[in-house]
C-alpha cells in the first residue's frame, strides 16, 4: 500500500516525523511525501528522503495512486478530484456535509481522529488530547503576553504585586494543562466545568472550582459516553453564568475551552459579562474555530472589546509546530497500525471489526457510517448509497 502525507494549505504541522516514516516502511508501506511538507516544523525534505520516503515535487503527484492518504485536516476539493477510492485519515468534521458528500461521490473512505473514544486501549491515538494540550500551554502564554500585568505574587522593596487571577472555563485536556502552566507562573486559578467528576483533578493541580449544584438529570447528561462534556439543561447555564461573572469581573486573564462534540460552541462569556471585566483583562478563547464560547469573539482574530482583549486564533498547536507534528504523527501512526490489517495486501482490508475503527469510520464504499453525519445530511440510517439517493 501506498501512503501520502501531503503539505498541509493553511496549517503549519504534517502528519508524519522521519520517525513515523521509518516505522510505516517497516511495517511494509511505501511512503510518498510531497515537498516541502515539513518546512513549518524543521525537517526538511532531505530529513524525510533519509528515513525512507519518496519525495514528490507537487501536490498531484503526492496522491497520484495513494492507498491510504494521512493528513491534518480534511481534505480540500482540489485534493477530493485528485484522488481515486483510496482511505483518507485526518481531522474531519463529521458535521461538514459538503465535504462528507465530495467523498462519498469519490468512494473515499473517510476516518475522523475527532472522533477517537476516549477508552484506555486507544491513548496513543487521542489526537484531540495531544493537541489539546498544546493549545491549553499555548493559551495561557497568549494570555500572559498579552496581559499588562504579570502572574506571580512578588514581595520586593518597591512593594507587593499580588498574583494574576486567571479563571479557566472547561476542564478537559486543554483546560487541565492550562491550569497547571497557570500555577506554574504563579497565578491563582479557578475553574468552572459542568463535570462534577472533574473537581479532582482541578483541584489536584492546584486550581478552585466553581462548584454549581446539579440536578440529577443534570448529572446524566453533564459528560456523554466517551467522556466528553456533554449538553446541560439552559437552567444550569444560568445558574453557572451568574456564579462565573462573579468570577469574571475579578479575573485578569480568562480561558475558555468548552466544546460539544458536532455542535456549535456554547456561549458562557456574554458581551454584558466582557463590559463588566476589567479594563486590561484578556479573554483567549479555544473554541473560536467553532463559534466561540465569547460572545464576541471574532474567529481568526484578536479584537478589543470595552478595554477587554479577546483572543481567537483558530490554532493554537500550529503556532507550536515542531512538538504538535512530533504527537500528532505518533498518533495517526498508532491508528494506522489497527486501521489496516495488512499494509502489503493491495485490497486495503480495513479492521472494521474494532470499536476504534468503527467510531471513527465516517464514510465507506460510498455510504454514510456515522450517526451524528447522518442525521446531520439527511436523517437516515446510513445504510443508502449517497450517490443513488442524488440520482
Amino acid at each position: 500500500m501506498i501512503i501520502a502525507i501531503p503539505k498541509e494549505k493553511d496549517d503549519t504541522r504534517v502528519s508524519a516525523t522521519p520517525k513515523t516514516i521509518k516505522q510505516m516502511i517497516a511495517a511494509g508501506y511505501k511512503v510518498r511525501v510531497q515537498a516541502k511538507a515539513g518546512e513549518h516544523c524543521n525537517i526538511s525534505d532531505n530529513e524525510f528522503k533519509e528515513a525512507g520516503a519518496e519525495i514528490a515535487p507537487n501536490q498531484k503527484t503526492a496522491l497520484e495512486g495513494a492507498d491510504l492518504v494521512l493528513a491534518v485536516n480534511s481534505p480540500s476539493k482540489d485534493i477530493i478530484d485528485r484522488l481515486n477510492k483510496c482511505i483518507w485519515v485526518s481531522l474531519f468534521d463529521p458535521g461538514d456535509a459538503n465535504t462528507i458528500k465530495k467523498c462519498i461521490k469519490k468512494k473515499i473512505d473517510v476516518f475522523s481522529l475527532n472522533l477517537i473514544p476516549r477508552i484506555t486501549r486507544a491513548q496513543s491515538m487521542d489526537v484531540l488530547s495531544s493537541q489539546s494540550n498544546i493549545a491549553g500551554y499555548k493559551a495561557v502564554i497568549m494570555g500572559a503576553y498579552l496581559s499588562p500585568k504579570i502572574f506571580p505574587l512578588m514581595m520586593t522593596a518597591a512593594g507587593t504585586i499580588n498574583p494574576a487571577k486567571v479563571v479557566i472555563l472547561g476542564a478537559g485536556v486543554a483546560g487541565l494543562q492550562a491550569i497547571a502552566t497557570a500555577k506554574r507562573l504563579g497565578a491563582l486559578v479557578e475553574v468552572s466545568d459542568v463535570r462534577p467528576e472533574v473537581k479532582e483533578q482541578i483541584e489536584s493541580l492546584g486550581g478552585k472550582f466553581i462548584e454549581i449544584p446539579l440536578t440529577i438529570e443534570e448529572k446524566k447528561k453533564a459528560s456523554d459516553k466517551n467522556g466528553y462534556a456533554g449538553e446541560i439543561s439552559k437552567d444550569y447555564l444560568k445558574r453557572q453564568a451568574e456564579e462565573v461573572a462573579k468570577r469574571l469581573e475579578a479575573a485578569d486573564i480568562v480561558i475558555t475551552t468548552a466544546l460539544v462534540a458536532g455542535k456549535k460552541a456554547p456561549t458562557l462569556i456574554t458581551s454584558e459579562m466582557v463590559n463588566r471585566m476589567q479594563t486590561g483583562s484578556v479573554i483567549v478563547d479555544l473554541a473560536a474555530l467553532q463559534g466561540g464560547n465569547c460572545a464576541l469573539t471574532e474567529p481568526g482574530k484578536i479584537v478589543t472589546k470595552n478595554g477587554v482583549k479577546i483572543v481567537g486564533h483558530t490554532n493554537y498547536p500550529g503556532s507550536v509546530a515542531v512538538h504538535s507534528t512530533q504527537m500528532f504523527a505518533s498518533n495517526i501512526f498508532n491508528f494506522v497500525k489497527l486501521l489496516i490489517i495488512d499494509p502489503k495486501n493491495k485490497e486495503k482490508k480495513i479492521n472494521i471489526d474494532d470499536e476504534i475503527i468503527k467510531a471513527t469510520m465516517i464514510t465507506k464504499d460510498g455510504k454514510i457510517m456515522n450517526s451524528i453525519t447522518k442525521n446531520l445530511i439527511d436523517g437516515s440510517d446510513g445504510t443508502e448509497d449517497m450517490e443513488k439517493k442524488r440520482k
